[in-house]
Order: structure tokens, then C-alpha cells, then sequence
């Protein structure tokens, strides 16, 4: 299906990607962390056996910066830091288990960076089985994690497949040597089809490419390469994701000539040939940035609406309690989130002391309940009922914003239901911003927030 360009520009505007609600920006900078002791032990509980849990580890190190990158991230090439920081992570689950009255089910663990494979095998097989040697193991468990194409050795392979890991993601972001060049990621496209063929080779029965359009010294040949390049591999997932230019947020995207960067109707370009060549190749649009071939299970949970989402983005892992480990990481407990202390320095001081590293998060109130509830219907559903007790503030802030969305053919509603349209499905961030409340009683702030839809 086609999208109307002139729809695009119009929604091409900031708006959070939603992998929680409320959106980090809105948290508490200082969090209560007896109460967040008290609400992980209940909620621990309350889902442990019905769900299980997912657990979230952030290995940051990577040894060269790549420049358009807003991940928390630590570069050395010192590899020295591996032991140090399993110790920290390994000590942080054991005050975590402290906390909980049962072993856990561990359903999902994803392993995020930072680069992950900067870790030597032997340490990633050390952290993983430090985390499950005392817990159950879900028999449809989901082990993932992110590898980069340069550093990712069969020996990373078979050991991680031997752990239970079924699904990597590559961050392939751009073949085109010119952009790698710009943004500091030289990697050989041979590297990243040995990464594919070795993967499948040892057993993984998913392999995901991250994509990102936008970036400085793209265009539309050198887009139209990297995808073409890309679909002859065939990965199972793609995340074709906008580059986010936040350089109030993140230094390194200091570094770019912003001339380099392609001007909003040239981005808006690469997106839609980019997202005509996936579809064409038999990739399904799941939405926000995803796509999917039909045999995938991230597919068949979009189609029987069984899709979730959390801070680890789309996952077929429907589980309302996720732990965060490591610096910087997020945990969400249903009605609570945290996030741990962002500098290594004081993730490990707050460690050594015995305390959890938490410095940030939030406390969900009924509202904030009810409307996540909306925000994840329309994320992962493409619809979702609305309740009654809820109208006075939908009709407020919510109604105003859902007539302007229907005069462009992008959702049908009534005041009992709102159904996002095929022409819809393009802009879901833009449909659920319409339910978030932070958003609209802060419409008026001046500074910049999140990036633009496009």
C-alpha cells in the first residue's frame, strides 16, 4: 500500500517511540527505593508463576564510538573491564534475589548494549549462568541478544546457542563505506554475511538486522544498495529505524557536519523506497519501524494479537514484569519503573555498598494505568476499547486529538472504541501520543524532548 507523502510531513513531528508510558522524560528524578523495594517483592509475586519474568542485562563497553549513537555506552579497548563489571551485574541479581520469596521463571533475557560481543565467550557463558544456575527456565523461554558483525565469533555462537540463545540482532545500520566512514562504524559487508551464514549455521532460528535511514552521507542509491544488499541475506527481522538526531543528548552527534545529514523531504525518501523494496522482498510491515517475514514469530504474534511491548522494543514475550540489570538499565514491575545510575562509577559504588543502583523512575497512578493500557492496545493491536470511567479526561485532552487523526483517514472511532485504519498503521507513534496525557498537559514546553516520527 501506498502512504501519502503529504501525511508524512504532516506527522513527521517529536513524539516518544513508547516503549514505556509514561515516557522517561516525565519520570522523577529521584526515586523512593524502600517503596521500590516493597513494589518489586509484591509484584514479583503477583507475576512470577502467572508470566514469568524478562530480564533486561546492559553490557556497555564497545572499543571504537560509533558517532551517531545515543545508547549508554563506555569505550575502551581494555578487556580487563569484563571481569569487573560480571562481578558488579552478578552481585546486583543476587540483591535482586534477596527480594524474591521464590525462584524465578526466567521467560526472556536480552542481552543489550553497549556491544555485548565485546565480551570474550567464556564471560558471556559466566554472566548468563551466574543469572540461571538458581532460577527455572520457562519452557518457551525467548534468549536474545544484540551482536556486532565485526567481533561476533562462532565461538560466541555455539556457546550462546548452548545457553539457550535463539535470536541475535546485528546493528548492520549502512553498507555504504562513505557513511560508515562519517559515523565511525567500518564494517565490511563480508562481515556481515559471515555473522548471518555462521548464526545459522550453529542453530539460531532468527537473525535480525537493525537499518537506520538518515544518516549523514546517505541517499537514496546508497539506501536502495544497503537494502538490497540486505534482502539477499535474508534476515528474519528488520528494524528499518529513523536516526534520531538528539545532539543536546548525545556528544558524539556533535561530531557531524549537519550539512551531511539528508534534509526532512530527502529522509521522508529513503524511508518510503526503503520500506518499498522490504515489502516487495515479502517482509511485512509490523509498524513502528519493523518489519518481519511471514514465517517469523514476531509475525504470528502481530497476527493473532499477541504482540507486546516493552523497553526491549516489539517481543512475542507477553510478561508485565521486566528486571534491568547493569548500569543505566530500566526495570519495570507493572506499576513502577526504575532506572539504574548511568556512570560505571556509580553503578559500582552503589553495588559494593550493597545497594541497588537505582536513581531514577516512577510510580504509576490508576490513570497512568489505564491510558498505558490504550498506548499498548494501539501499539500492538491496532485498537483498543475505551472505558467509561475514563471519558471526562478522554474527552478533554484525548477526543480533540483522535477528530483531527480521523479527518485524515488514519483512525475510525467512537467514544467507546478507537480501530486504527491500514493508512494508520504508518503513523502509530503520532495515534498513541493522542493518549498520552504527560504529552498533552506539557504541549507547551520549549525543550526538545524526544526525535521526529520520521
Amino acid at each position: 500500500m501506498n502512504i501519502d507523502p503529504i501525511l508524512l510531513r504532516k506527522y513527521n513531528v517529536p513524539v516518544p517511540r513508547y516503549t514505556s508510558y509514561p515516557t522517561v522524560p516525565f519520570w522523577k528524578e529521584e526515586i523512593d527505593e524502600v517503596r521500590w523495594k516493597q513494589v518489586f517483592k509484591e509484584e514479583f509475586l503477583k507475576n512470577n508463576l502467572r508470566n514469568g519474568t524478562s530480564l533486561y542485562v546492559h553490557l556497555p563497553f564497545c572499543e571504537s564510538l560509533c558517532t551517531y549513537c545515543g545508547c549508554n555506552k563506555k569505550i575502551t579497548s581494555n578487556h580487563g573491564v569484563e571481569g569487573e563489571y560480571i562481578e558488579a551485574v552478578t552481585k546486583e541479581w543476587n540483591l535482586y534475589r534477596q527480594l524474591m520469596s521464590e525462584p524465578p521463571i526466567v521467560r526472556e533475557i536480552h542481552l543489550g548494549g553497549g556491544t555485548p560481543t565485546f565480551f570474550s565467550p567464556f564471560n558471556l557463558k559466566l554472566l548468563v549462568e551466574s543469572i540461571t544456575k538458581r532460577a527455572i527456565i520457562h519452557p518457551h523461554r525467548e534468549f536474545s541478544i544484540e551482536g556486532h558483525p565485526n567481533n561476533t565469533t562462532k565461538n560466541h555462537l555455539r556457546i550462546l546457542y548452548d545457553l539457550g540463545f535463539r535470536r541475535i540482532s546485528y546493528g548492520v545500520q549502512d553498507d555504504n563505506p562513505e557513511v560508515q566512514q562519517v559515523i565511525n562504524r567500518m564494517q565490511p559487508l563480508e562481515n556481515v554475511r559471515r555473522a548471518t551464514e555462521e548464526a545459522r549455521e550453529v542453530g539460531f532460528r532468527s537473525v535480525n538486522f537493525d537499518l537506520i535511514y538518515g544518516l549523514p552521507k546517505q541517499s537514496l542509491l546508497s539506501v536502495e544498495k544497503t537494502i538490497q544488499q540486505t534482502i539477499q541475506l535474508k534476515p528474519d527481522r528488520i528494524a528499518f529505524y529513523s536516526y534520531a538526531h538528539v545532539p543536546w543528548a548525545s556528544r558524539g552527534q556533535r561530531l557531524f557536519d549537519e550539512n551531511d545529514l539528508p534534509s526532512a523531504e530527502e529522509k521522508l525518501q529513503l524511508y518510503l523506497r526503503g520500506r518499498e523494496l522490504l515489502t516487495t522482498a515479502g517482509y511485512v510491515d509490523i509498524g513502528m519501524d519493523h518489519f518481519a517475514l511471514p514465517k517469523d514469530d514476531l509475525y504470528e504474534a502481530w497476527l493473532n494479537g499477541k504482540l507486546h511491548r516493552n523497553f526491549m522494543g516489539y517481543t512475542t514475550q507477553n510478561t508485565s514484569f521486566l528486571l534491568g540489570l547493569g548500569v543505566s538499565s530500566i526495570s519495570d514491575a507493572g506499576i513502577a519503573y526504575v532506572q539504574n545510575k548511568k556512570s560505571l562509577h556509580e553503578f559500582y559504588e552503589s553495588i559494593q555498598k550493597n545497594n541497588l543502583a537505582v536513581f531514577k523512575g516512577y510510580f504509576l497512578n490508576d490513570e497512568d494505568i489505564s491510558f498505558r493500557k490504550y498506548i499498548l492496545n494501539i501499539i500492538c493491536r491496532g485498537s483498543s476499547r475505551l472505558d467509561a470511567a475514563d471519558l471526562p479526561v478522554l474527552r478533554e485532552l484525548c477526543f480533540p486529538e483522535l477528530e483531527k487523526l480521523s479527518d485524515d483517514g488514519l483512525i475510525e472511532w467512537n467514544e467507546k472504541e478507537v480501530i486504527v485504519t491500514s493508512s494508520g498503521r504508518h503513523f502509530i507513534r503520532n495515534i498513541s501520543s493522542a493518549f498520552d496525557l504527560h504529552l498533552q498537559r506539557n504541549k507547551l514546553g520549549t525543550k526538545p524532548l524526544f526525535s521526529k516520527a520520521i
